[in-house]
């Protein structure tokens, strides 16, 4: 299929009207902007591929809007407050302009709900499978931003929302898991759940100011709540107890579970949860849990940071008997 539209039309008459101040309304080849004094900038950045992170079939505006919302939950759990992101796409040959007026639009929607203009970007066509990359821009007070390499013995382990969703309802996405098994038999609002929860991601930003006055050590989970959390102790010279019971899963991720014990281990392990993994010092875990209870999103304590060196999280069941997991995190590669 021909492309009905060109690079520039792209840019003048879809692009262009999504730029925020910072962005010169895309007339020019870069962004310009100005930070409030005492303020420094925290970037982050994801490529979403295709047939890796999305199915080439799902909505454009819904893989528009996944891929804002894994950089936004990035900047929330850096305690940061978006002030833009660029956007570079290489878009195959089938994708027309009817496609691309969705995308935008599913864009347009959460640059407004984010407070996250687009400032600038690139487009490109390719041979190979469509592939959107996002840079995301925010700013924390100097020398606020919560660092992954900060948590500290003694610290109370949290996390936000609940864990597990997005893999099971991957599970559900491919060919043969509706039909059989456990999936078969789930009841079909929690499908609908699951399903949801693996195509849009909730970034917590309205956690952010609180990530940034509470947590020592801090990160969103995008690759398994079992492999973040030990990236996290790693860098950061400690070690962990979880205790397995206290991780919270959803009504949909409990049925599940009790379809197919099993599935637990892949709740811990698998990706794109996006929630807040952060550590608090034990004096502060009441005005945070207070704090948190005001954004109107739940956060569970889940666990400790202890002092070894090893950079391993320790998982507990309800006997204090260790759990291993064949499977630590999801890989890229």
């Amino acid at each position: 299929m021909a492309a009905d539209f060109s690079e520039d039309d792209l840019i003048a008459s879809l692009l262009a009207p999504l730029a925020g101040r910072a962005g010169l309304g895309l007339r020019d080849d870069a962004a310009l902007i100005d930070l409030p004094e005492g303020m420094q900038v925290v970037a982050t950045k994801d490529a979403l591929v295709a047939g890796v992170h999305f199915f080439a079939d799902d909505a454009p505006d819904d893989i528009a809007r996944k891929a804002l919302r894994v950089n936004v939950s990035d900047l929330a759990a850096k305690g940061s407050d978006p002030i833009g992101f660029l956007l570079s796409i290489a878009l195959t040959e089938n994708i027309d302009r009817q496609w691309m007026t969705a995308f935008v639009q599913g864009l347009r929607e959460d640059a407004t709900l984010y407070h996250c203009p687009l400032i600038g970007g690139d487009t490109v066509r390719t041979s190979g499978p469509l592939v959107i990359s996002v840079t995301a821009l925010g700013t924390v007070p100097r020398g606020r931003m919560a660092l992954r390499t900060g948590a500290k013995a003694g610290d109370i382990i949290y996390v936000s929302g609940t864990i597990g969703d997005s893999t099971l309802g991957l599970r559900l996405r491919l060919k043969g898991e509706r039909d059989a098994g456990w999936a078969g038999r789930l009841s079909v609002s929690s499908q609908a759940h699951l399903l949801r929860r693996y195509l849009l991601p909730a970034p917590r930003l309205a956690l952010a100011h609180v990530v940034r006055a509470y947590a020592h050590g801090a990160m969103d989970v995008s690759d398994g709540l079992a492999g973040d959390l030990a990236k996290m102790l790693r860098v950061s010279n400690a070690g962990g107890e979880v205790r397995l019971a206290d991780v919270p899963l959803s009504q949909a991720a409990r049925e599940a579970v009790a379809l197919d014990g099993a599935l637990l281990d892949v709740a811990v392990t698998g990706g794109d949860d996006y929630e807040i993994l952060c550590t608090v010092a034990p004096q502060n875990v009441v005005a945070f849990e207070q704090a948190a209870k005001g954004t109107g999103v739940p956060v569970t304590a889940i666990g400790v940071v202890t002092d070894e060196v090893d950079g391993l999280p320790r998982f507990v069941d309800a006997t204090g008997a260790a759990r291993t997991f064949a499977k630590g995190s999801y890989s890229h590669f």
